[in-house]
């Protein structure tokens, strides 16, 4: 109490100072006290206070030990602490309790501020290593499978060396033309009418200026000789054939088969050389994407440093030298995949390595007729949409007739309409993150040999977009009263077909859909895997696509019943119209379940993310959202209004 009193005859600073060693005994302070104390000031010194107020306070530590343990002092400091945010953020507390509040809460978001900074750091760190490793590997293995390629390019080099050898008489004689020009005609005119053997043959002779010169025949076998240091991959060489085996025929096969045989190992030489050049534009692509990836990141947290030292000047410097890789090292690997495509392919040229290995499409350069062909595309998606939106109207309008969403096989072009929708939106995606240079290969972890280009999802988009609209007006035109045309295909075959053809296009090419596949089994599989932020992305997609899925089982029920084979005017004199709608099965069992399996899908994600994680916010918080929206279904599927 007589502490108590003494607090008001000191200032504001000096009373929360003086409060901080009140809450445990000298004697029992442990060493790491200090850490837990709020970041103020240093207590004052209390040898110059009168030594009745040190009795008092030396009197009111001892009354602190008669406490069980520190344990207990912890607790109501927690205690205390929880009743100080409660009440400054009702604003029942008054200004001092406030002012310690917020020196308290700006250690912790200090603390947890650094936290989450190093959290980052050290996330890019590992994933530019990881991506670095796999890409040298990469790199390595292609320079043992490819050794042959430094031989040949020294053998290439050797060559041209002695073709500008062989060469060099031509400029030395060039020099002297004018004095030795009548004697080096008269040789050569002696020399043909001789018949020297190098004009018989065609070979290489003395020209008007007296040098000797390489006719096309000879660089030609040059150019052979060297790609006969090629290997194919079961270690046997390419033997090239040339002219001057035709003398030398062993094994006395006939100049066709000769030929043949040579033909069909050029072709494999080409292919495999093709096969090379695509594994190292892969390579230096995604060093290239991995350099930016770090250069870009590395720009963005020494941007945080800054703003965080001009913010809190008192901390300047806390963040100084903690900062991810800056991307040298994927730039050095890059330089070393410029130089040996150029000592491969390109005669030592690093700018046309760099040209070819970095080939742009539709940059002006040359004529790209792509966006031509999809812009007229487009055009006749737009013609055949207006038609079919003017028929349904006017013939709603005009004659009463029943549109197309009133027709029988309705919820089969609804369903295949989402998932083209879903692809316009894929495309739309693409793009935008390509033209803002947002890097959602490594986002998504895509294999950058089997993601398409913006114009390329746009095209298949396109071409589904086309027969999507033709099968509807087909289908709506024959149903209708102007019966202009024929009644030979029975009118459910149309959306049977649409059917097919989207059966088709979500399997076909199976190299670029089977990650998506993968990926969907996945999410299935959602308790079993760990998800990625791709997966995550998809269960997401699904939980949005839930009218979609109905339409599907719709369209599974309308084919396997066969319903399909039954015309408008047959389903009109029937009392049953899709019985299979009205079964148990169908209304209570399987749509609940439909609309119910996205939820629980991302449910398991969030569950396994907790449990991978250990983070309760936000994966509980998310499968809690979650749970909620199972049993506002559940509760709508069987207590309908």
């Amino acid at each position: 109490r007589s502490a108590n009193q003494q607090k008001g005859d000191l200032s504001p600073m000096e009373m929360t100072t003086a409060a901080v060693p009140q809450t445990v005994s000298i004697d029992e302070v442990p060493s790491t006290a200090a850490e837990d104390t709020p970041l103020l000031s240093d207590p004052p010194d209390t040898s110059s206070q009168p030594q009745q107020q040190q009795r008092e306070r030396s009197d009111s530590f001892l009354s602190f030990k008669r406490n069980d343990s520190i344990g207990n002092l912890s607790h109501l400091a927690k205690m205390n602490k929880t009743v100080f945010k409660v009440t400054s953020y009702l604003g029942l507390a008054n200004e001092k309790a406030m002012l310690l509040q917020a020196y308290e809460d700006a250690d912790d978001k200090l603390l947890l501020f650094q936290r989450t900074y190093n959290d980052e750091v050290n996330k890019v760190t590992d994933f530019y290593a990881d991506k670095l490793r796999e890409v040298s590997e990469r790199m390595e293995a292609l320079r043992v499978d490819t050794s042959f390629l430094d031989e040949s390019a020294k053998k290439r080099k050797i060559m041209k060396k002695k073709k500008k050898g062989m060469m060099m008489p031509q400029q030395m004689m060039m020099g002297r033309r004018g004095s030795n020009i009548v004697t080096n005609m008269k040789n050569t005119f002696e020399s043909i009418m001789k018949g020297s053997p190098h004009h018989q043959h065609g070979g290489g002779g003395v020209d008007v200026d007296g040098a000797y010169s390489m006719s096309m025949e000879d660089e030609e076998d040059m150019d052979l000789e060297v790609l006969q240091t090629f290997t194919s991959g079961d270690g046997d060489e390419y033997e090239t054939p040339t002219r001057n085996n035709n003398n030398n025929d062993k094994g006395g096969e006939n100049s066709a088969q000769r030929a043949k045989k040579g033909d069909e190992e050029s072709l494999r030489r080409k292919l495999d050389l093709d096969s090379i050049k695509r594994a190292m534009d892969d390579i230096y692509r995604t060093a290239k994407l991995l350099h930016n990836f770090s250069i870009m990141n590395y720009t963005g947290f020494v941007k945080i440093a800054k703003k965080f030292d001009k913010t809190f000047k008192d901390h300047k410097g806390l963040f100084k030298g903690n900062n991810c890789d800056d991307g040298k090292k994927a730039e050095v690997l890059a330089g070393k995949m410029e130089r040996l495509y150029a000592n491969w392919f390109c005669d030592g040229d690093i700018r046309e390595a760099q040209a070819q290995m970095l080939s742009k499409r539709g940059d002006g350069l040359m004529m790209d007729w792509t966006q031509l062909r999809l812009g007229y595309r487009l055009g006749m998606c737009s013609i055949l949409a207006l038609w079919v939106a003017w028929d349904c109207v006017w013939g709603q309008l005009s004659r009463g007739e029943v549109s197309i969403g009133g027709r029988t096989a309705f919820p089969v072009f609804r369903g295949c309409f989402g998932l083209l929708a879903w692809h316009w939106f894929w495309g739309l995606s693409v793009y935008v993150w390509t033209r803002y240079r947002i890097n959602y290969i490594y986002l998504f972890e895509f294999d950058p040999r089997n993601v398409d280009t913006p114009i390329d999802i746009f095209n298949d988009a396109v071409d589904e977009t086309l027969v999507f609209l033709i099968c509807m007006l087909l289908y709506y035109k024959t149903e209708s009263d102007d019966q202009l045309f024929p009644d030979l295909i029975p009118p459910g075959a149309y959306p049977m077909f649409l059917i097919l053809y989207t059966i088709k296009c979500m399997i076909f090419p199976w190299k670029l859909r089977k990650p998506l596949w993968n990926s969907i089994r996945q999410v299935l599989l959602a308790s079993f895997v760990s998800p990625t932020f791709f997966l995550t992305y998809v269960g997401d997609v699904f939980t949005s696509m839930v009218k979609v899925f109905q339409d599907i089982l719709w369209s599974v029920c309308f084919v396997a019943s066969g319903d399909w084979m039954i015309s408008e005017k047959q389903h009109a004199t029937m009392h049953h119209v899709h019985a299979w709608s009205d079964k148990l099965w169908y209304k209570n069992i399987a749509i609940p379940l439909i609309c119910l399996f996205p939820l629980w899908l991302r449910f398991n994600q969030c569950l396994r993310r907790y449990m991978d994680t250990g983070k309760r916010f936000p994966n509980l918080a998310n499968a809690f959202k979650y749970a909620m929206s199972q049993a506002v279904t559940l509760f709508g599927a069987f207590h309908p209004l």
